[in-house]
């Protein structure tokens, strides 16, 4: 976890830096994410709130995923990550937000979507937006810690186009 939180100071400094306010919506990783920003002191000045939606009828109810995007795609879709990015911003205080749901294992995988199968997006208020799919090896604490770092090194990505 003290990678992570370095990370997450190091992010913080970035959004701080440049006025912006974070919100995440977290799955597989059931609130990772927030934890490692919230042990920094003083983050409330650039995090908002997290979302953690381990289940599909939280994911509709508290970020207004698609019901036919989670029966069509799944909860483990870039298209469920979109819509849960989308919803953080939507329903938060948030300039910027990040969104992480997959499966963590050590069951739930199929021969198309294996253990360790993490969809991510990332979305702004001026509208970029962006999402992608990492395959990641090991067991269920080390998915969900790499899952982790992504959602940060993404938001430090796009913190650095603006």
């Amino acid at each position: 976890m003290d990678e992570l939180v370095l990370q997450a100071e190091a992010l913080g400094r970035a959004l701080k830096q440049q006025r912006e306010v974070l919100a995440l919506a977290e799955s597989c990783t059931g609130g990772m994410a927030a934890c490692a920003i919230t042990y920094t002191a003083g983050s409330s000045a650039w995090f908002d709130r997290g979302f953690v939606t381990y289940s599909n009828l939280s994911k509709i109810e508290m970020l207004g995923v698609s019901v036919e995007t989670l029966d069509t795609l799944g909860a483990v879709s870039e298209q469920t990550a979109q819509e849960m990015a989308l919803g953080a911003l939507q329903f938060s205080q948030a300039t910027i937000a990040g969104s992480i749901t997959g499966i963590a294992g050590p069951s739930g995988g199929s021969r198309q979507k294996p253990v360790g199968t993490i969809c991510f997006a990332w979305a702004h208020r001026d509208g970029r937006l962006k999402r992608s799919t990492q395959q990641f090896r090991g067991d269920r604490a080390q998915i969900r810690h790499q899952a982790t770092e992504h959602i940060f090194l993404g938001l430090m990505a796009m913190l650095n186009q603006s």
